[in-house]
């Protein structure tokens, strides 16, 4: 690229100044035209220009800083020329539209320009300025071998025309450029919330009042049970709704029409279960001339496992609230009978502390499952492993996985740690040798109302502890391992004092946790 001195030459310093205009320039490089493609738009007023005045060469020219494009050709196989070789940058110039040159041999501007004196013979040139934004951006412009008079006022306004005609293409061009480049960003945004859309499982929609019609996206359809569409009655959405939240969803709706507030609710589906819930988000965002709404926008999206956490929770607090006052119940009876059966002040303490740690273990185990219940796995690990090393083989475990109801946890739970503790202290596990069996089964009692009865079976062996006789009095220990599954339907437990150890044998019936 050439500075604008070197690349005027010869030319006068006000041709150079429009040449080199920034805005003028600026134009053409917003046209994105130099060094396109051919285009037949442009050939044909070429062919036109070239008959319309006799010519063996029509030209398009666009004028850059260095260089003349042609953007088309009739006539001329060359591409461009050097600026300084350029007619058309006087053209664009000059105050006298068109431009005409009879005889480039003795005009001084050109008389020693290599397209007049090399082999393109050039004499003749009428050129009009093509202009596009306010800017001279280039010519069209016809030229000729011999030289010739100025051509008449009809030819001229012809010429003039064909020039009008250029623009008017470029701007058009332009134009279609521009939108087609806005329609491939609209695509673009249209994908992306398309996109997003559909990762967030939303649903938009539009609803034309005065045709009562919503134009949707599928998701939406399928959300509501419907065949899958893209346009659906509104009443056809209406009637997706379970009639326990209908009423309240179209008087909420009305009145933010009525007040021209956004609309937020949430509805059940009909005939769904578990139920699917729906939030939707609305706007009016058209009105008539009478201020009534005639268009909203709006979303929906699936708030199901919100409801059902929600759901949960609830559950979960009147589960916990029920188990708080049975719990302080069940403190209350341990306390007060832990001091009855001690013999002694300082025996009510560490027994009736460990009796509530095994309690306060359930517990947690229970909430930590949000009280959906636990395994008796995990029950023998808080209660009884305490007492043991994990690598102790004296106590030995066998047994399926069992799911135990928070009820069944928390009465085996303090079986459990009272059967471990007297064994440490008195019985298989308070001495090398001995070993404490530990295992369950689980077998089928038949069906009752459809559902298949299971009986969970406990047996604790004790084997090779101290000799072992039968206690002159029942202390609360053995109490609270006959009565804890008191509470439990058709349980049992049998616990023994046998010679060869402790033996003791807990069977209920397994139920469903969340029953």
């Amino acid at each position: 690229m050439t500075n604008d001195s070197e690349a005027g030459g010869g030319m006068t310093e006000d041709v150079l100044a429009i040449v080199g205009d920034e805005t003028r320039r600026a134009v053409l490089r917003r046209l994105e035209v130099i060094d396109t493609a051919d285009d037949p738009d442009f050939d044909r007023l070429t062919r036109l220009a070239a008959s319309v005045m006799s010519a063996p060469v029509a030209l398009i020219s666009l004028v850059d800083i260095d260089r003349q494009w042609f953007k088309s050709r009739s006539g001329l196989e060359d591409r461009e020329t050097p600026i300084e070789m350029s007619f058309c940058a006087h053209a664009i110039a000059s105050p006298i539209n068109p431009m005409v040159v009879e005889n480039a041999l003795v005009d001084p501007r050109f008389a020693n320009n290599p397209l007049v004196t090399g082999e393109k013979h050039v004499r003749f040139y009428a050129g009009v300025p093509i202009t596009v934004y306010g800017q001279r951006i280039g010519t069209l412009c016809v030229l000729d071998h011999e030289p010739r008079p100025r051509p008449g006022d009809v030819e001229i306004e012809r010429l003039t025309d064909l020039a009008g005609m250029a623009a008017s293409l470029f701007l058009l061009k332009d134009g279609m450029r521009k939108g087609a480049i806005a329609e491939a960003a609209l695509v673009r945004e249209e994908m992306r919330h398309a996109l997003a859309l559909d990762a967030g499982s939303i649903a938009s929609w539009v609803w034309d009042l005065r045709t009562d019609m919503l134009e949707c996206d599928e998701l939406l359809t399928r959300m509501l049970g419907l065949p899958t569409a893209k346009r659906l009655p509104m009443r056809d959405l209406f009637g997706a709704i379970d009639p326990r939240d209908l009423r309240q969803h179209e008087a909420r709706l009305n009145e933010a029409l009525e007040s021209g507030e956004d609309y937020s609710g949430e509805y059940r589906i009909r005939g769904t279960v578990p139920p699917r819930w729906l939030a939707v988000r609305g706007r009016v965002v058209e009105r008539d001339a009478d201020g009534k709404p005639v268009l909203v926008f709006g979303v929906n999206f699936d708030v199901s496992e919100h409801k059902s956490a929600e759901e949960r929770q609830r559950n979960l607090l009147r589960e916990l609230n029920h188990r708080v006052k049975n719990t302080l119940a069940t403190v209350q009876a341990l306390a007060s009978q832990t001091v009855r059966h001690s013999s002694a002040p300082e025996e009510f303490l560490p027994a009736f502390s460990g009796r509530l740690q095994a309690l306060g273990a359930a517990h947690g185990l229970l909430s930590d499952l949000e009280w959906r219940g636990i395994t008796l796995m995990d029950l023998v690990e808080k209660q009884v492993m305490p007492f043991v090393d994990r690598e102790d083989i004296r106590l030995r475990l066998s047994g399926d996985k069992v799911l135990l109801s928070p009820d069944q946890a928390l009465a085996i739970g303090l079986i459990l740690h009272e059967l471990g503790s007297n064994a440490t202290k008195y019985g298989a596990l308070s001495v090398p040798e001995g070993t404490v069996d530990l295992s369950w089964t689980v077998t089928e009692q038949g069906a009752e109302d459809g559902k298949e009865i299971e009986r969970l079976a406990i047996s604790w062996t004790e084997r090779g502890g101290p000799p072992v006789t039968p206690p002159s009095r029942r202390g609360f220990g053995t109490i609270l391992i006959q009565r804890s599954l008191a509470k439990i339907l058709s349980s049992n437990v049998v616990h023994e004092y046998r010679p060869e150890g402790v033996y003791a044998e807990l069977s209920l019936d397994l139920e469903s946790p969340s029953d």
